[in-house]
């Protein structure tokens, strides 16, 4: 098995197209599009765009949770299903002609329990077959902000690296057990840190200040400025330059980037690979349509194009 993806809070991603967003006036919605979303479920099906074999666990309930695993067997994503009594939420997506988007995601079901518990089971039995375990995207209702935590703890005594995307509490509980990687954006380093990042110096120093307390990788994406990869103990400071490229959509390009190094952790190379690959899948993922993939021949010649800079 390749790596284990957990999407404890998964969604029905639906895309809107109107005209323009008017605020107090009728807004005609043009098209409608639904698909499988949410930050895990971008990162498996992106994994196996990059000729990986990803499993995904996930809590699924109600008449959307049917909806998303239908899309996921549509696709044959592998993966492992969590029955919820409460129901999958659906995420919305408002796109104007002019390119411009408003998110509203939803908190998502209230897990019991008794599932919590149904899902930590699963995620034991998996971890020991995975070639990594990627913790992505936020939690559901119900489940205490340091279950990542205590889920990096497991991977650990299995042997697996863990590679981390959440932000919040959640953050703050997971960097304490020393997840192998971690890629905030530069928001979310900004609320762990608890103060405004405003420089390149800055952002760095916050950098280090993470991996000093992970004892690990740290990699934070800055949309179209590319990324930095840094290491305190191994006292690496590696930055990536992003091909010029006009983004279509943005939603979900961090979740590729993720995708990106967990495959190449996979692949056994290097730092600099992890992060050319992770800047040139990213911008990849931003010259197609939320939830589509696009063509490997594009994010081969943008891989060319990525300027690493030590």
């Amino acid at each position: 098995m390749g790596a284990l993806v957990l999407a404890l809070n998964p969604s029905i991603d639906a895309e809107w197209r109107v005209t323009e967003a008017r605020w107090e006036e009728k807004n005609t919605i043009q098209s409608e599009r639904r698909w499988a979303g949410g930050k895990g479920v971008n990162v498996a099906r992106w994994l196996r765009h990059l000729e990986g074999e990803p499993r995904l666990l996930l809590p699924l309930g109600g008449a959307t949770g049917k909806e998303l695993a239908a899309h996921l067997r549509r696709e044959g994503l592998p993966a492992r299903f969590i029955p919820l009594s409460q129901a999958t939420r659906v995420n919305v997506i408002i796109t104007t002609a002019d390119g411009r988007q408003l998110r509203f995601n939803p908190p998502g079901p209230k897990l019991s329990g008794a599932e919590w518990g149904a899902v930590l089971r699963e995620a034991e039995q998996l971890v020991k077959r995975a070639s990594c375990l990627v913790l992505s995207g936020s939690l559901p209702q119900g489940v205490k902000p340091g279950v990542y935590a205590g889920l990096i703890r497991l991977a650990r005594r299995a042997g697996v690296k863990t590679i981390l995307d959440c932000d919040g509490e959640a953050l703050a509980a997971a960097v304490a057990a020393r997840p192998f990687l971690v890629k905030p954006n530069e928001h979310e380093l900004a609320e762990w840190r608890g103060r405004v990042i405003s420089t390149r110096e800055g952002l760095t120093r916050a950098a280090l200040a993470m991996s000093n307390q992970t004892g690990g990788w740290v990699l934070v994406s800055e949309g179209r400025r590319g990324a930095l990869l840094v290491n305190h103990r191994l006292k690496v400071k590696l930055a990536a330059r992003p091909p010029k490229a006009r983004p279509i959509n943005t939603v979900g390009a961090g979740d590729a980037m993720v995708a990106a190094v967990a495959r190449q952790v996979e692949l056994g190379r290097g730092p600099e690979d992890w992060l050319r690959w992770g800047v040139a899948v990213g911008t990849a993922a931003t010259q197609c349509a939320a939830g589509e993939l696009p063509p490997t021949a594009l994010v081969k010649r943008l891989l060319k194009r990525v300027e690493i800079i030590r």
